[in-house]
């Protein structure tokens, strides 16, 4: 088997090189190398050739032609028969289109005169039960005027002795002119007595009301003279708290009056003593002038003067005496 490269280009078998010009240059190189060397299956048995393969295509292509007619001319078959089903469907459905119109008209025929019906058999029901209460209400006014009747027979037979009377009363008196006259003015006097008795149970309501209504000013007015009693007394105990505090200031400031009182007499005292000690001292300086007793600073100054300078002289004195001391017990 020789040794050949892979083909990149293949005719329509597929089996050939369409390279020529590269045809030697390759089988040269695949002599050369091992890699592309291929041992294609079933090498040592006959295969099918060319020609064989070219029969059985031929073969297969005239079945498929065959094929292809009888299926064309069934399918032109079915196209008649699906046309002529496709016209027996539409028949059929405007058939039905109708047929389910007049349905449908029927039924909405048959809905309207339901409801139209339901509508009468409502208004009926609601009329017949009016009806029925209608004559349930004349049954009882019947039975109730067949009592009335009844007992106003039962009165008539009742009070018939009392119209014998009356009529004898007409009769014999001045006063009535019929008995229906009577009868009136006996009825104007119950009415009156009506009227009398109301207007005096409103009265004696009005009565009540203003008695209550009394009761309730008298409470108010004591509940008033209760409080204000109350603000007096509160007002009394805070007057007496504030006078035993304006006493107990009142002493307070009289303690603070005399402290007062003699500080300023111990200031003036000061002051004087401070006066006349600058006098003096100005004596005996023999220095001129008036002093002003409100010019104390000065005259304090002048005075602590002067001590420092008696201090001065007083402590030479001393000084002097203690050597004249020493001076004598030294000699002695």
């Amino acid at each position: 088997m020789p040794r050949v490269k892979p083909t990149k280009k293949v005719d329509v078998l597929g089996n050939l090189d369409l390279r020529p010009e590269e045809a030697v240059g390759d089988f040269l190189c695949s002599k050369q190398q091992d890699k592309f060397f291929v041992i294609p299956p079933n090498s040592d048995s006959a295969g099918e050739s060319i020609e064989l393969i070219y029969v059985n295509n031929v073969r297969e292509h005239e079945s498929m032609l065959k094929l292809q007619a009888e299926m064309l001319a069934n399918a032109k078959q079915q196209t008649k028969l699906n046309s002529s089903r496709v016209r027996n469907m539409y028949k059929v459905q405007e058939q039905l289109r109708s047929r389910f119109i007049e349905v449908n008209s029927f039924m909405k025929d048959c809905s309207d005169k339901k409801r139209v019906a339901e509508k009468i058999a409502a208004e009926e029901t609601i009329y017949h039960k009016e009806l029925g209460e209608d004559i349930e209400s004349f049954k009882s006014s019947i039975d109730e005027l067949r009592a009335f009747r009844e007992a106003l027979k039962a009165t008539v037979e009742e009070f018939e002795p009392y119209e014998k009377v009356l009529d004898d009363v007409v009769k014999v008196s001045d006063m009535f002119v019929s008995p229906k006259d009577c009868i009136d003015r006996c009825d104007t006097l119950l009415l009156a007595q009506k009227e009398i008795s109301q207007l005096e149970q409103q009265k004696l309501s009005e009565i009540e009301e203003m008695r209550k209504r009394m009761v309730q000013i008298t409470n108010d007015a004591a509940l008033t003279v209760l409080g204000l009693k109350n603000d007096l007394s509160k007002m009394e105990r805070s007057y007496n708290e504030s006078r035993i505090q304006c006493l107990k200031w009142e002493k307070i400031l009289a303690t603070s009056k005399c402290a007062i009182s003699d500080g300023f007499m111990d200031k003036n005292r000061t002051l004087d003593a401070i006066n006349n000690l600058y006098r003096m001292l100005c004596r005996r300086r023999d220095i001129p002038g008036k002093p002003n007793r409100n010019e104390f600073d000065m005259q304090l100054d002048v005075i602590k003067n002067e001590v420092e300078i008696l201090s001065g002289v007083l402590k030479q004195v001393e000084a002097n005496e203690s050597k004249t001391k020493q001076v004598g017990t030294q000699k002695a």
